[in-house]
């Protein structure tokens, strides 16, 4: 089977796609919204959007363990509350092509917090992809004319990268749950954040008619963009999601081109081969060696593969997927792996 029909590969380009292509039909809705405003109704559409699929699809309740809260509520902290405060502080005071061209960072600091601090595995190729996505980047959101933003605009920005940063690590932790779950969590939270600050700090509510279309745009852009964004994370690790992620202003660029009536231009071309390049190095990546998987239990959707020979209560074997609370036992073996859920081993 390609590479690209990876479960994790496609979530996180699906992802990217998503996510990329909402952002010119959030602009058509900036005109007659407040970004704070918009962005707060973008996420609590893709929150209350999750929660009504999952009330429909009577999906199971989940539990997290105590240590999982902690690395939920972290998350949800960093990117719901902290990133969006931080972002519209440093927008307030700088011009937003090169706020723009800051948030680049984001996938930079993502993947250095994964490297460094979480020790995911990574390699010379996995390194060049990432700054060649990241190159890709900062070419497409170049301003026209650059300037020199005020100090404290430009790290306010910054922090809110670091704050994205740390959100995406976190989120990493509690990966294995229920994707839906986490993404509406996060929604709820952070739409209620941004909403209650943007009303705060004086936004004036649109029409009925622009609040159901930012909802529905959220749900999509953001709710299922999420959703597909920690099955990546489960599959991928963070670094490489991450790096995935970063194409998605390509994917906007592109749509804008159509939706909006933007241009074509040599920026865009250029920024579109150096991602090709990045995606294409992670592509090909090939990591295998012999490892050892420490004793581990938790639950997920699963199937009986070499990472999951355990019996059932009733003793039944299963062959489709399935999810419960299970035991892993310690297996040395080796093949090709991504550092996914059970392989975060040190190298």
């Amino acid at each position: 089977m390609s590479i690209l029909f990876h479960r994790g590969v496609s979530a996180a380009l699906g992802a990217a796609a998503l996510f990329g292509a909402g952002t010119p039909f959030a602009k058509l809705l900036l005109a007659h919204a407040s970004p704070w405003l918009l962005a707060g109704v973008l996420y609590l559409g893709s929150g209350i959007g999750l929660l009504i699929w999952r009330l429909a699809s009577r999906a199971p309740a989940v539990r997290l363990q105590r240590a999982e809260a902690g690395w939920l509520a972290g998350a949800m902290i960093a990117g719901g509350m902290l990133g969006p405060l931080l972002l519209m502080t440093g927008l307030a005071g700088m011009a937003a092509a090169d706020a723009s061209l800051l948030l680049n960072a984001e996938g930079v600091l993502t993947a250095l917090i994964a490297w460094f601090a979480f020790k995911e595995n990574f390699d010379r190729r996995i390194a060049w992809g990432m700054v060649a996505i990241v190159a890709g980047a900062m070419v497409l959101s170049w301003p026209s004319e650059a300037r020199a933003g005020a100090l404290w605009p430009s790290l306010a920005v910054l922090g809110a990268c670091l704050a994205w940063a740390l959100d995406n690590n976190l989120t990493r932790k509690v990966s294995v749950t229920d994707a839906s779950f986490i993404a509406m969590t996060k929604g709820l939270v952070a739409g209620a954040t941004n909403l209650a600050l943007a009303v705060a700090t004086g936004a004036s509510w649109p029409s009925a008619v622009v609040l159901a279309s930012a909802g529905v745009l959220g749900l999509l852009s953001y709710g299922t963009s999420l959703v597909l964004f920690v099955i990546a994370l489960r599959h991928l690790g963070t670094a490489r999601t991450g790096a995935y992620f970063s194409v998605a202003p390509f994917f906007g660029a592109v749509v804008a081109i159509g939706l909006l009536g933007e241009p074509f231009t040599l920026q865009l071309a250029l920024a579109g081969v150096l991602m090709a390049i990045g995606v294409w190095l992670h592509l090909t990546e090939s990591h295998g060696h012999l490892h050892m998987h420490e004793p581990l239990e938790h639950a997920h959707e699963h199937e009986h593969d070499e990472h999951h020979q355990h019996a059932h209560a009733d003793g039944t074997p299963v062959a489709a997927k399935h999810a419960h609370w299970h035991r892993h036992e310690p297996v040395v073996h080796a093949h090709t792996h991504y550092p996914d859920v059970h392989h975060r081993h040190t190298h």
